[in-house]
């Protein structure tokens, strides 16, 4: 027969789960010995679905696992089924916090005749915020530069009619508004003009085009003429209509090779994904235009890799496939670093986004700066090492 002191505390869980009141359930003092010490209880919501988060906290580590909870959920194996299981069994203290007040449940040591007390002093304290509405954020969310409700999100898939990031749009999202988060700390470090001029190779469907446009004229309240290049056409027709109907009025897009692109001023260059040489290409643009900052996330490494002819302790490492187009990618893009540093740059290398993204997700930005005098002696250190002949970007410069 269940005890009618039990059925009311779960009953008390089972409202503040619905009524979305909950602050956070703490089971402790474990009925004997063990590893695991207590386990906190917090209502989130993960893809619009509102679960019960459990955080196991053990003497060395702590597990995190979410159960779900909807009022239509099976009674049988809901969170709320589970944390009946734990009282009285596993732990013979409980305390419920909630908007509305704190109950606590008691056992005693055989985890047996529970008893209930409502805002007793235990030293329990509720949060300041408590009298406002919950976050039910799996994680704290986190300050987006960006809008969502921006009409180029939807024409672009990220959003819906609502301005809500959809499902399948969280993480181009997400990977827009760390690029933005890049840039914008750039912007602070490279003293750009209010009314730069930048152009974006690649720009391929505008994802992150439109978005440092709108951060620069609606969030810094710049004046910046941005250029999108894409040698497809119908990117470059469908972009250029997404800027006018967003009223971007000094957005472009043009349908043109890299290797065609002159100019007289440059204050920015952006090149994202471009192939093997092409990367060393826009760096030389840049570099050539005396831009003062260059942005580029480089994909594939083919110049260097044919060029790799190790003879010395490296080679028994360096005879498997995988291992060789690795070492390759290293040297390309720490090369064009140190190149960059020569010219002029002080440079940075770091990971863009999260491999789970892209595993080509190498960033490397560089701000105008002072040349590093012994960076071309530490390039052809390396070249030497490692039997290469020539970096392209070096001819390029050169």
């Amino acid at each position: 027969m269940e005890n009618k002191t039990l059925a009311l505390f779960i009953e008390k869980i089972t409202e503040s789960v619905q009524n979305q009141t909950l602050i956070k359930l703490t089971l402790s003092k474990p009925k004997q010995k063990s590893d695991l010490k207590n386990v906190y209880v917090r209502l989130v919501e993960i893809k619009n679905t509102q679960k019960l988060s459990f955080t196991f906290r053990y003497t060395t580590r702590d597990e995190v696992k979410n159960y779900d909870y909807t009022e239509g959920s099976n009674p049988e194996t809901s969170g709320v089924a589970f944390i009946q299981n734990l009282l009285g069994n596993t732990f013979l203290i409980a305390a419920l916090l909630t908007v509305d007040g704190d109950t606590f449940l008691t056992f005693n040591k055989k985890g047996e005749d529970p008893k209930i007390s409502v805002n007793n002093n235990t030293g329990f304290k509720k949060p300041e915020t408590a009298s406002e509405p919950l976050n039910l954020a799996h994680n704290k969310e986190k300050k987006r530069l960006l809008d969502a409700t921006q009409p180029y999100f939807q024409a672009l898939d990220i959003t819906d009619a609502k301005g809500m990031v959809t499902p399948t749009g969280q993480k181009k999202f997400k990977q827009i508004n760390k690029y933005i988060e890049i840039i914008d700390s750039l912007l602070k470090e490279g003293h750009m003009p209010n009314d730069s001029i930048i152009a974006d190779f690649g720009s391929g469907k505008g994802y992150l085009t439109f978005a440092l446009y709108d951060h620069l004229v609606n969030h810094l309240k710049m004046t910046p003429s941005v250029s999108g290049f894409e040698l497809r056409e119908n990117l470059t027709n469908f972009c250029n209509d997404l800027a006018v109907k967003n009223h971007f009025d000094h957005l472009t897009f043009i349908a043109q090779d890299i290797n065609d692109y002159q100019t007289d001023r440059l204050d920015m260059l952006i090149a994202l994904h471009a192939c093997d040489t092409a990367t060393d290409i826009a760096i030389a643009k840049g570099i050539k235009s005396d831009a003062k900052i260059i942005v580029v996330a480089p994909c594939c490494h083919k110049q260097i890799r044919k060029q790799l002819d190790v003879k010395n302790e490296m080679q028994p490492i360096l005879k498997y496939g995988i291992m060789a187009e690795r070492q390759a990618e290293l040297l390309t893009d720490g090369m064009r670093a140190l190149l960059m540093e020569a010219s002029g740059y002080k440079t940075k290398v770091f990971e863009f986004i999260s491999t789970e993204h892209t595993p080509k997700n190498v960033m490397i930005v560089g701000i105008k700066s002072q040349p590093n005098k012994e960076a071309l002696g530490q390039v052809a250190a390396i070249k030497k090492h490692y039997g290469i002949e020539y970096h392209a970007l070096e001819k390029l410069l050169a």
